[in-house]
């Protein structure tokens, strides 16, 4: 069975770049060309959603010039927008895009207008994204409405996430073993696939050895199915 979500830490540019004695930025513009295989990927193997975990909230502890050009680069794929549209892709970002420059903000909004209506494959860009910035945001919106006490109802309906369903896998490329405050709720029954692979590496091979490695795993849940 194919995952009807799954989820990427892209995890290992820097490193690819490194390991070739190249500039960490040349690994952040091949991640790009990764994740646009990605997504090709996820049309070609009719998955529904995929989510990309692009920019933590963490991230802005490294260095201004990585950081910057983390934004050129996010500025160029927020050009593509054609590109995207006419490939029926939907596109919505998750996360607190405030930090982030006004012309930044402003083509995220653009895109997820202009894709609102398309009906194929769901693209989840999460930028300036953390889970326990997520959990305390909607937390104190439920206080602000008035609540005293919570329902997982409740919960869910304030998350970034409220209306994407919870991922079926969770994938992290790199070689590192844990999720670094990426859908720690949404993905509390996800499957979890682990890869020494570095994300700029990733390609179709190893996008179909996720799927039969999914597809060979039994599902459990202990209640908190979205």
């Amino acid at each position: 069975m194919t995952p009807s979500h799954i989820a990427f830490i892209m995890d290992g540019n820097g490193r690819w770049a490194e390991h070739r004695h190249l500039p960490r930025k040349y690994g952040h513009k091949m991640g790009t060309k990764t994740l646009d295989l990605v997504v090709n990927l996820a049309m070609k193997y009719e998955v529904k959603t995929v989510t990309f975990y692009a920019f933590s909230t963490e991230n802005w502890t490294r260095p201004k010039s990585e950081i910057d050009y983390l934004f050129q680069i996010f500025r160029r794929f927020l050009s593509e927008i054609d590109k995207y549209r006419d490939k029926n892709v939907r596109l919505r970002f998750i996360g607190n895009l405030a930090k982030f420059p006004a012309d930044i903000v402003d083509s995220c909004e653009k895109m997820v207008s202009e894709t609102a209506k398309n009906d194929g494959l769901n693209v989840v860009i999460a930028l300036n994204y953390g889970s326990w910035e997520e959990i305390t945001t909607a937390v104190n919106s439920l206080l602000a409405s008035g609540k005293t006490s919570v329902t997982k109802d409740d919960v869910v309906s304030a998350l970034y996430t409220h209306d994407i369903d919870f991922p079926d896998l969770v994938v992290r490329t790199g070689g590192e073993v844990r999720l670094s405050n990426f859908l720690l709720l949404q993905s509390a029954y996800s499957e979890f696939i682990f890869t020494d692979l570095l994300w700029p590496d990733f390609d179709e091979k190893a996008f179909v050895s996720v799927l039969d490695e999914y597809a060979s795993r039994v599902r459990k849940y202990g209640g908190l199915k979205s």
